[in-house]
């Protein structure tokens, strides 16, 4: 099966999370991935056996997921040998990939000056914290850079702790973000035949991530930047209400059309005739009692009958699922978004997060789950760097691999 990056090698020189993930949606369209990790340890979320919010049961889904379909090569990049290893290694491949700090890179003789010297056109992509710019090189995390970016103060009540947006969202982004930036760098290299340095931050998704209310912001919205109460929302129509079992989130625009389905959805005609709510006007001025008021009919249901009542009259709306609802839902397995595949570790078949993208001549696939540390070093560095065995013995008894 043909795949839309068959040919295409990356060297995956990363760690936990955006970087990774950003090598994986390569992968997954047919990248040949090669994944560099330190002999000892290697990547640091091989130690993770358990994310705080989600349990894993015996097989570690944090690394095994994030790097599927690639290959592993261990390599000690602080030795001479390990950085010739790494030099011819690059000049076999198309991208260089790597969240590790500039200051590091640099030190270990892996700059962008220094890798085109080998590789004229390689496509060589950093993910940093904040930006090569600037000067900011301090450690970054999805929580403490999104602290930063004001979405946590964003979310929340009036009053009540900023709250994390959670589940890796800025580091998720952000790995998009970075395949973008690496599918544009090489569609302008089969367009020139020139490579180039591109970077996608941490600090710069989350701010994208930030996008609608950040802009309304710099627009002159001093509001967007506060916490909004849903007690206060401006339009009634578009906010989150409670039933007798899950909340659901109605989003409709404040118009007399959808106002009068509202109505007639809860079965009320004495609603429609209030005239506090008549127009938009009203149901602008009128806000926290129609909330109220919607806040009351919304509790006379479960989310299963006030579904079905805002179904019946073209009422855009949805329950607030738990990740128990979403893996259960044929919807997301129909289009790949879960799926299925082996896993080693525990020889046995899983459930994994599938394709976010689906082409329909060059589909993605899993062909398997994250590489045992260094299983493919010999393989890469004969097969593929031309290394005879004895020289590869020769770096062993150096350190230079393991």
């Amino acid at each position: 099966m043909t795949r839309a990056l068959d040919g295409i090698r990356v060297i995956d020189l990363t760690v936990w999370f955006q970087g990774p993930v950003a090598a994986q949606y390569l992968a997954d369209f047919g990248a040949d991935v090669i994944k560099v990790e330190r002999p000892q340890g290697g990547d640091q979320a091989r130690g993770v056996r358990s994310i705080k919010s989600l349990e894993i049961g015996d097989w570690n889904q944090y690394f095994l997921v994030i790097n599927r379909n690639k290959k592993s090569v261990a390599l000690d990049l602080k030795t001479e040998g390990g950085r010739e290893i790494m030099y011819r290694l690059v000049a076999e491949s198309d991208v260089f990939l790597s969240n590790l700090a500039p200051a590091m890179l640099d030190a270990w003789g892996l700059s962008y000056d220094k890798l085109k010297e080998i590789k004229p056109d390689i496509i060589y992509a950093t993910n940093t914290g904040y930006g090569r710019l600037g000067g900011v090189t301090k450690p970054s995390f999805d929580m403490t850079v999104q602290a930063l970016t004001g979405i946590m103060a964003r979310l929340g009540e009036p009053g009540e702790p900023p709250i994390y947006l959670g589940m890796g969202s800025g580091d998720a982004y952000g790995g998009i973000m970075s395949a973008l930036g690496i599918a544009l760098a090489l569609y302008q290299r089969k367009r020139t035949g020139r490579g180039q340095c591109l970077d996608a931050s941490l600090y710069g998704a989350q701010l994208f991530l930030a996008a609608p209310f950040l802009q309304s912001y710099l627009a002159g919205d001093s509001s967007a930047a506060l916490q909004q109460s849903r007690k206060q929302v401006e339009n009634p129509l578009w906010n989150l209400y409670p039933t007798t079992g899950k909340w659901v989130y109605l989003c409709e625009p404040n118009e007399d059309a959808r106002w009068a389905a509202l109505c007639r959805a809860f079965g009320d005609t004495q609603l429609a005739a209030d005239a506090r709510f008549a127009d938009a006007a009203g149901r602008r001025q009128h806000n926290e009692a129609l909330i109220e008021v919607i806040e009351a009919h919304s509790l006379r249901h479960d989310h299963t009958g006030l579904m079905a009542a805002f179904e019946r009259e073209g009422l855009v709306a949805s329950p607030v699922n738990n990740l128990a609802d979403v893996i259960r839902d044929e919807q997301a397995w129909r289009n790949n978004y879960f799926m299925k595949t082996f896993c080693e570790e525990v020889q046995r078949e899983v459930e994994v997060r599938g394709l976010p993208i689906s082409l329909s001549k060059t589909p993605g696939e899993i062909r398997s789950l994250g590489p045992q540390l260094g299983q493919d070093t010999e393989l890469v560095m004969m097969e593929l760097l031309g290394y005879e065995w004895d020289e590869i013995e020769a770096l062993k008894a150096k350190g230079a691999i393991p």
